[in-house]
Parts: structure tokens; C-alpha cells; sequence
């Protein structure tokens, strides 16, 4: 199912808060056929991975993030999207990822290589985000002497999922709301939807 769908899948993945008509999904999607839409469209409804609601005359799709199904599928294409980038250095990430003792943490990379505008001399900005039960300074230890020894050098941020979520929905333009709007997820796509449902239902609308 996925092969198909999962372009469409990804755009409402990479931003859970977002709304679309029909009109704003084709132009976001560069998609020129109407009825290739309109059939994707229908089995991600049909599958509960999407939610259609008319607003006026017209339909709203909306990712369906309180479901655990759509939480897994879209998590794995987002995931999935994120190991398939050229520009990334992927066997230094993954053995940072390796590194970590933790189990369900979100990591993500965000800054200029999340943009595709790095540099030779750009860093890769991690956020690692783990539950609140975990010590963030354990997960510092574990990867700091890696991080700045990997070349490029790799700039470590380590938050809470309640820290993460307080930045989001604080009024104030912060580093989670960046984070948020920019970076590509390697592991913890699930966890990181769920989040995103929470601050969603808490009033966060990117």
C-alpha cells in the first residue's frame, strides 16, 4: 500500500498539524493528475490513516495522529524518507545511534544538513528526545566524546518529550518549534508522532 502513498503520506507526516483541501494537496504534492489524488486520497480515508471533514463546501484532510496505526505507518515513511537522502552521512549517524543505551528515544537531525544547505565545514545538528523518566546527561556521556570527534562534528541537544513539548507550545519562537518545522527522523518516528498529537491536542498549530 505504501509504494503508492506514501509521498501524499509524507507531506502530512512531516507537518501532523497541517490541514489540506484538495486544491492545497495537489499543489504541495506537485501532483498534476486529479483523479491519482483523489484514489490516493481515498484509501488513506478508507485505511483511517487520514481523516476527511468538510469544512463548508468543501473537504479537509487531516493526519489521523491519535490512531496507533497511522502513528507506525506514517512514523515508517517518515523514517524511511530520512535514511534515503544522498547528503547524509549515514554510517556516522547510525553509530551514534548505536551508541545510545535508551530504547524509545526520538533521533532526529535538524539544522542545515535537515535543509540540504550544509557545508564542508557544517556540523550536524542532533536532537535526541527521550522519555521523561530518562536522565538526559547519561545520553550526553554516552555520545559527547563522538560527537566531537566525528568528522564533520556532530552538535548534540538532548531534551525531554515534556521539555520538547513545553518549547512547542510555548508562545514564543524556540528551538523545539525549529526542530519541528525542520529535520529528518532516523529512529523513533512513532514516538515522535505520538508527541506530535499530544502538542496538536494541546493547541500547537506549527
Amino acid at each position: 500500500m505504501l509504494k503508492k502513498e506514501s509521498e501524499i503520506l509524507h507531506l502530512f507526516a512531516k507537518e501532523p498539524w497541517k490541514r489540506y483541501t484538495f486544491t492545497e494537496l495537489k499543489k504541495a504534492a506537485h501532483k498534476k493528475s486529479k483523479s491519482y489524488l483523489a484514489l490516493v486520497l481515498k484509501k488513506l480515508v478508507v485505511n483511517s490513516i487520514l481523516i476527511q471533514e468538510p469544512v463548508g463546501h468543501l473537504p479537509v484532510y487531516a493526519l489521523n495522529t491519535p490512531s496507533t496505526k497511522t502513528q507506525v505507518t506514517a512514523g515508517f515513511v517518515l523514517e524511511h524518507d530520512a535514511w534515503n537522502k544522498k547528503h547524509i552521512p549515514y554510517q556516522d549517524l547510525q553509530e551514534a545511534i548505536d551508541k545510545i543505551s535508551l530504547k524509545g528515544c526520538i533521533f532526529l537531525i535538524t539544522g542545515s544538513y535537515a535543509r540540504n544547505q550544509q557545508r564542508d565545514d557544517s556540523d550536524i545538528d542532533i536532537v535526541i528526545i527521550i522519555e521523561d523518566a530518562a536522565e538526559p546527561k547519561k545520553t550526553i556521556a554516552e555520545l559527547s566524546h563522538f560527537c566531537e570527534m566525528n568528522i564533520p562534528p556532530m552538535h548534540l541537544y538532548v531534551f525531554r518529550n515534556k521539555d520538547f513539548l513545553e518549547m512547542l507550545l510555548n508562545n514564543q519562537f524556540n528551538y523545539g518549534k525549529e526542530i519541528a518545522k525542520n529535520h529528518f527522523i532516523l529512529k523513533g518516528g512513532q514516538v515522535y508522532l505520538k508527541l506530535m498529537d499530544e502538542a496538536v491536542r494541546r493547541g500547537y498549530k506549527g
